[in-house]
């Protein structure tokens, strides 16, 4: 009984991260110009670029890291910080993923002006 007890347990500690896992993986941006590594970093997730169409087109570099600290903060769903190369600042980063998809939004001002990025799983 206390081993069916100690399974049980274990299963659903287990179960926590690989729900939480769907994010994991490589992820290419929706107009095909990057690619980036989203992967377990301390006790969080962190995305870092690992593929440019067109290296030196902008101030994105391959293994900069571009997602910070995502945690996950429902079904699907994530937050962390966002750093966007273009400009050199960084966002409250949110993240949605379902299936083979992904979303990520960086947002100032409390959330009133956002900027959305659609990617596709690529493994």
């Amino acid at each position: 009984m206390k081993l069916a007890k100690f399974a049980f347990v274990a299963v659903l500690l287990g179960a926590g991260p690989a729900m939480a896992a769907d994010i994991v993986g490589t992820w290419q941006r929706s107009n095909g110009e990057s690619r980036i590594r989203m992967a377990p970093c301390g006790g969080a997730v962190c995305g870092v670029i690992t593929w440019l169409k067109t290296p030196g087109k902008s101030d994105a570099k391959v293994g900069q890291q571009v997602f910070y600290d995502m945690k996950p903060s429902g079904a699907g769903a994530w937050e962390g910080s966002a750093f966007n190369p273009e400009d050199g600042r960084t966002y409250a980063g949110k993240a949605s993923v379902s299936g083979s998809s992904m979303t990520t939004k960086g947002c100032v001002l409390g959330g009133i002006i956002c900027k959305s990025v659609s990617w596709s799983r690529v493994n």
